[in-house]
């Protein structure tokens, strides 16, 4: 028996994305393996934002990266039975979808939605904003989020995903503990079962290992 079942109560996390991502795709594609265990809020951020903040680049920014990670995502959406396609080109500016769906309050069937637009149907939503729109539910003349509360909110979700952690999406935020990727669901659920493993020696010393450089 798990430590969450002993208890009698769910435990709650934070999935950290932006639909820039594909692996943010096949993750909450695949985030009914974690659901029976926690309550996980989706969280909008802007992926761009985020790896400036950590001094960070994307593989989509690295030349010699680009062609392995992409045929990566072909070869693990086939493994994972998951329907893919990208769009024109990639990567592309993402604040007007993330923006709306800060002001939507997305939950996971809107989330769905707009990851499926672009990494299902192929599309760049700056593109084609109003069949985006639609593509969500909302109406086709629904405007680009102008509202300074909107802004602020994208811009206060990033900064709080770089204070618990974040330096990429997928992450997924349990107690105060990040799990980057979709590689790490595993270690997830792991954790889960033992939630002292952060305390062990061996990986209370790996997390502080000094820099030989």
């Amino acid at each position: 028996m798990t430590q969450d079942q002993v208890d009698g109560k769910r435990i709650e996390g934070t999935l950290y994305y932006d639909i820039i991502s594909p692996f943010s795709y096949f993750y909450i594609k695949q985030r009914h393996r974690l659901e029976k265990r926690i309550d996980i809020e989706p969280v909008p951020i802007l992926l761009g934002g985020l790896l400036r903040a950590t001094d960070n680049r994307g593989p989509g920014e690295v030349e010699a990266k680009r062609p392995h990670t992409y045929q990566y995502c072909v070869w693990l959406a086939e493994k994972l039975g998951l329907p893919f396609r990208f769009p024109e080109h990639h990567p592309f500016l993402t604040v007007a979808a993330q923006r709306l769906l800060v002001q939507q309050n997305a939950q996971w069937d809107m989330v769905e939605r707009a990851f499926e637009y672009v990494w299902v149907e192929g599309n760049d939503p700056n593109l084609s904003w109003p069949e985006f729109c639609r593509y969500l539910g909302l109406a086709v003349d629904t405007p680009k989020p102008d509202a300074p509360e909107v802004k602020a909110k994208l811009i206060s979700n990033t900064e709080r995903a770089k204070a618990d952690g974040a330096f990429g999406v997928p992450t997924l935020v349990i107690n105060g503990h990040t799990f980057w990727g979709v590689d790490t669901i595993d270690w997830a659920l792991d954790y889960l079962d033992r939630p002292s493993m952060f305390e062990e020696a061996a990986y209370h010393y790996a997390g502080q290992v000094p820099s030989g450089l």
